[in-house]
C-alpha cells in the first residue's frame, strides 16, 4: 500500500510540473498567443504587422487569417478570436448580438484606405463622375459608350456580400451616402472572393470594371480619376488625397477587441500605432492612421 501511494504520489507530481511547463511563458502558451481574423482587405497588412512583431518578440506567436470583415466579426461575436479586422465599423445588430454573448466589443482605427475603382488599361475611359459609377453598378447603364467610351458592354465586378469592403461600397457609392437610398448592385454583377480575383478578371477583360483597395492595385491597371458631383475636378486615389479628403471614397480601417485590450493584445496594438508600424501601412499603399 505504500509503494501505491508513492507511486500515485510521484505521478501526481510529474503531472502538476508538466502542466505549470506547458502554461509558464512558453511561445505556445495561450498568455502568448493572438488570434487575428477578417477583412481580405487588412490581411495583407496585418501579415506583415505580425512577421515584424514576431520578429522582435519571439515569445510572442500571432495567427492572421482573411476570410472578410464579417467572418472577424463574426468571431469575435462568438468569443473564437482576440482580434477582429474590419474595413467597415460593426453593425449594431452585431454589437448587440456580442452583447448577448457578454462581449463588449472596442473600436480601434489601424489605418485609412481609398477604394480605386480600376479597369483594363484598353479602356479609354479615365474619370468618372460617383453618380456615374453608382449608374453603373446599378445595371442603369450597360454599355461603356454611356459613359464616353466604346461601344462594349460593361462587365462589372464586386467583391462578395461577406466583404466589408462590397457593404462600403454599396452604401457610400451606389446609395451616394443616402441611407434612405434601396439601391443594388446589378444581378448581373460578378461577385468574386477575393482582392485578387478582381484584379486577374480587370486584367484580362476589357470590358471590365472593378473595385479595390488602393493598396492592392498593381501598376499595369488603370485607376479612374473621380468627381463627386458633375462640375467638381476628377480626383486619383492617393495618400494625399485621402488625407485631404479630396478623394470621394476612402474609408478607416478597423481591429475590434472584447472590451479594452490588456496584456499582450494590448502592446500589439499600441505598436501598430507606432511611427515604425505605420511606416509599414505607408509601404504597402495604404494611409497611415491619423493620431
Amino acid at each position: 500500500m505504500k509503494r501505491v501511494l508513492s507511486l500515485l504520489l510521484l505521478a501526481s507530481f510529474i503531472f502538476t510540473s508538466c502542466s505549470k511547463s506547458n502554461n509558464s511563458s512558453g511561445s505556445d502558451s495561450p498568455a502568448n498567443y493572438i488570434e487575428n481574423k477578417g477583412s481580405d482587405t487588412i490581411v495583407n497588412l496585418a501579415l506583415a504587422w505580425a512577421e515584424k512583431y514576431q520578429g522582435d518578440h519571439p515569445e510572442v506567436r500571432i495567427s492572421v487569417t482573411g476570410g472578410g470583415s464579417g467572418t472577424g466579426i463574426a468571431a469575435l461575436v462568438n468569443g473564437t478570436v482576440d482580434i477582429a479586422n474590419a474595413s467597415r465599423k460593426i453593425k449594431d445588430e452585431e454589437t448587440s448580438e456580442a452583447q448577448s454573448n457578454g462581449i463588449t466589443p472596442v473600436e480601434h482605427i489601424i489605418a485609412r484606405d481609398a477604394i480605386a475603382v480600376i479597369v483594363n488599361p484598353e479602356n479609354p475611359v479615365n474619370e468618372l463622375t460617383l453618380q456615374q459609377i453608382s449608374d453603373i453598378y446599378s445595371g442603369k447603364y450597360k454599355n461603356w459608350n454611356e459613359v464616353g467610351g466604346e461601344d462594349r458592354p460593361i462587365v462589372r465586378l464586386s467583391r462578395e456580400t461577406n466583404s466589408g469592403t462590397h457593404v462600403y461600397f454599396l452604401e457610400t457609392v451606389l446609395r451616394l451616402g443616402n441611407k434612405e437610398d434601396k439601391t443594388f448592385f446589378s444581378t448581373s454583377t460578378l461577385l468574386l472572393p477575393s482582392s485578387e480575383g478582381i484584379i486577374s478578371e480587370v486584367r484580362d477583360n476589357p470590358n471590365a470594371i472593378g473595385y479595390d483597395g488602393l493598396g492592392y492595385v498593381p501598376k499595369d491597371l488603370k485607376m479612374i480619376a473621380i468627381a463627386k458631383k458633375v462640375g467638381e475636378p476628377y480626383v486619383l486615389p492617393s495618400i494625399d488625397t485621402v488625407n485631404d479628403k479630396s478623394y470621394a471614397i476612402a474609408r478607416d480601417l478597423y481591429m475590434y477587441t472584447n472590451g479594452a485590450p490588456v496584456g499582450i493584445i494590448k502592446d500589439y496594438l499600441d505598436w501598430i500605432l507606432s511611427d515604425e508600424a505605420q511606416q509599414i501601412v505607408a509601404d504597402l499603399g495604404f494611409v497611415p492612421a491619423i493620431k
